[in-house]
């Protein structure tokens, strides 16, 4: 079935319209980043770097790693970022642009979100690595796709909600798990548990400026949650989308936070910069090191 032009917007030069890409200008693993200023300090890393794209807030630099080929794409804050960022992504890669149909045969990217995060636990200190095993979104954004969960997800979401009730007031929780193909790399020198993806930096976050909230005893709700083995230990505004939209989309995700605030002990990192910088480079040494 073609897809129409109001569906796929396509711009002048036939790239994609937010991310303003065309199908060669991406590497088959792509690294997001919330800030367009943190593409640089990731790309900087690059032995050369082939292609340079913005448009709005979505900044892209591609380049060759060793011997991989990787782009760097800034996706702004949010999982409404995240919904045009993930689809733009796939479309490169899946859609044959110039016919508007979905191609025969399918590919999967490799995508690794390198990020910050607030910590929920007391041990998870500032400047340390999470990586998320999970992403739990209380912003909605899956409930908008038909999507299916497994046995493990249900059981942890259940008692997320039975835990919190927030289903009840404020959202509509879903979760996705990160890829296993991935996470296994990703295990020295990172913390591991659930990633709590909220629609919003104060109030969502529990923060207290000059408004109330509705829900204040929403940090403690989600420190003290426990599944088995499975605790909450951070929150961020993008994970649980990528997550999500890369599961149906059959895509690789892993999400990496450098830890910039703990909520629990009320601290913020002297030197997010620095932390932020020995992520990137943490990383793109385990992706050079690895079979991708």
């Amino acid at each position: 079935m073609r897809i129409t032009e109001s569906e796929l917007i396509l711009n002048e030069r036939g790239a994609v319209y937010h991310l303003n890409l065309l199908p060669e200008e991406l590497g088959s693993i792509v690294i997001t980043v919330g800030d367009p200023d943190r593409v640089a300090l990731v790309s900087k890393h690059f032995d050369s770097i082939e292609v340079k794209q913005q448009h709005r807030e979505f900044v892209t630099h591609t380049g060759i790693l060793g011997t991989k080929r990787i782009s760097v794409v800034s996706t702004g804050i949010g999982t409404d970022n995240i919904d045009i960022v993930m689809n733009e992504l796939d479309a490169l890669v899946n859609i044959d642009l110039k016919g508007r149909v979905v191609k025969s045969k399918l590919q999967s990217l490799n995508i690794i979100r390198i990020g910050t995060c607030g910590s929920l636990q007391a041990d998870v200190q500032e400047d340390s690595f999470v990586v998320s095993t999970h992403g739990l979104g209380i912003d909605n954004l899956l409930n908008f796709y038909t999507a299916s969960i497994n046995e493990e997800e249900k059981n942890i979401l259940q008692n997320f909600c039975a835990h919190t009730q927030l289903n009840e007031r404020l959202a509509q929780p879903y979760i996705a798990t990160a890829s296993g193909f991935l996470l296994k790399h990703f295990v020295d020198g990172f913390y591991h548990g659930i990633t709590i993806t909220c629609p919003g930096f104060y109030g969502p976050q529990g923060r207290v400026l000059r408004l109330g909230l509705s829900n204040p005893e929403m940090i403690t709700l989600l420190t003290t949650f426990q599944f088995g083995n499975h605790r909450i230990i951070n929150f961020e505004m993008e994970t649980s989308g990528i997550y999500g939209l890369g599961k149906l989309l059959a895509h690789n995700c892993i999400s990496l936070s450098s830890v910039v605030a703990n909520r629990v002990a009320n601290k913020f990192s002297k030197n997010a910069g620095k932390a932020i910088e020995n992520l990137i480079e943490k990383t793109l040494g385990i992706i050079t090191s690895i079979n991708l």
